[in-house]
């Protein structure tokens, strides 16, 4: 995975994960602290006897009510058909989700877009029953793929499913309103199942403000071919809880479940109460506004900072908590995002390349010159001081590079 791959290096030039000298634009993680706006984080657990004990593998009870619920609050208001607790499986984390859903599919195609999250090539590779359809956006057409463009591949290429994260990583692009409802509608009639990972459900910058998600164009929630990830990762800034979910039909659950039973047999009774807590309605919807909020303001810094050291960007991202940017004209060797990455560890910051998006299960069939090369996914997850004090040693490094060619 990219990230581990610049961490590593990272480490080698005296990097250490927390240290207040150091500024990481470029893990994946939210700032975790007090927040302006947000309710107080939460820093006690109570320990119950009975969670000493094996909890279900599908999730407590409890907790995939309040899933349901909360997704039927946000997304469901006036329709008939509702989520319920047999919706939902709980995980610990993310990527185990995403892996007890690759391991309960049958042989498949499955489609994928270029640039998106770094941890699917890994996924790819691994499942061998996965037949992996690469299908590769570009800057032209902002990182964005049309509906119609989509339904001409999946028929084309005979897909019977697609994974896309939305909104995605990295280049913040967000698919929404009638443009989702579209997606929704193609996946329907070609029987195609859609696995949207959905961990930035809430970084959303755009009008009406509020979260996204394709629980909104579900129209049957039990015969709909769409399964939706999502956890308390990202959203709700609780990361090292390690607390993931799936949202799908009840079939899909219950296959899920059955490979989660051998995979890792179900996140602690404990975290999972404390999670209930996080989606209380009240205090989810505080924290999630905070968070729009906050976000909104550093991403403006993140971009106005970039853009005036020589950074291009190609659209103006929507969503997540990255900047997704072009350095070719910056001076060499900060021109590609590997010399821009180690250049910039000289001056304790942390960036990631490009072409660590580049999904791309076969290995062996990349080119010589790597697909996007010349992009860096710049971070505005760490809090606002430790942000704007990396920006400006990346200003100092932009200055000294280019002093040095003059």
């Amino acid at each position: 995975m990219g990230v581990i791959r610049v961490n590593n290096e990272a480490a080698a030039v005296g990097y250490r994960m927390g240290d207040p000298a150091w500024s990481n634009l470029g893990q994946g993680q939210p700032e975790v602290g007090e927040m302006a706006g947000a309710p107080p984080r939460i820093c006690h657990v109570d320990i119950d006897p009975a969670d000493h004990a094996y909890g279900p593998v599908e999730g407590t009870l409890e907790l995939r009510e309040a899933i349901a619920a909360h997704y039927n609050r946000l997304y469901r208001t006036g329709k008939q058909s509702k989520y319920t607790p047999d919706n939902v499986a709980v995980s610990c984390g993310g990527r185990l989700a995403l892996s007890r859903a690759a391991t309960a599919m049958d042989f498949l195609r499955l489609g994928y877009f270029t640039p998106d999250y770094t941890a699917y090539e890994d996924l790819l590779a691994t499942f061998t029953r996965i037949e992996p359809v690469r299908i590769e956006l570009n800057a032209a057409d902002r990182f964005r793929i049309t509906p119609a463009v989509l339904e001409e591949r999946i028929k084309e290429e005979q897909l019977d499913a697609v994974l896309v994260s939305n909104p995605c990583n990295p280049t913040g692009v967000v698919i929404r309103g009638q443009e989702l409802a579209a997606w929704a509608d193609i996946f329907r009639r070609h029987s195609c199942t859609l696995l949207m990972d959905e961990f930035y459900s809430h970084y959303f910058y755009g009008s009406p403000v509020g979260p996204v998600s394709v629980a909104a164009q579900v129209e049957d929630v039990d015969r709909d071919p769409v399964v939706i990830f999502d956890g308390l990762t990202k959203c709700f800034r609780y990361p090292g809880w390690r607390l993931g979910w799936i949202v799908a039909r009840r079939d899909t659950i219950r296959s899920i479940t059955a490979a989660g039973s051998f995979l890792d047999g179900g996140a602690p009774r404990f975290v999972q109460r404390a999670a209930c807590q996080v989606l209380e309605p009240a205090r989810a919807d505080q924290e999630t506004q905070a968070l729009r909020q906050v976000f909104a303001v550093k991403q403006q810094i993140t971009i106005d900072r970039l853009a005036a050291l020589g950074v291009t960007f190609d659209h103006s991202p929507e969503g997540t908590f990255y900047a997704w940017g072009n350095v070719a004209n910056l001076p060499a060797p900060l021109n590609n995002g590997v010399g821009f990455m180690r250049e910039a560890f000289k001056h304790q910051v942390l960036t990631v390349p490009g072409e660590f998006f580049d999904v791309n299960p076969s290995v062996c069939s990349r080119s010589e010159i790597p697909l996007w090369s010349t992009y860096v996914r710049f971070s505005f997850g760490p809090s606002r001081d430790n942000l704007e004090a990396g920006l400006g040693r990346l200003a100092e490094m932009v200055n000294k590079v280019a002093e040095r060619g003059s």
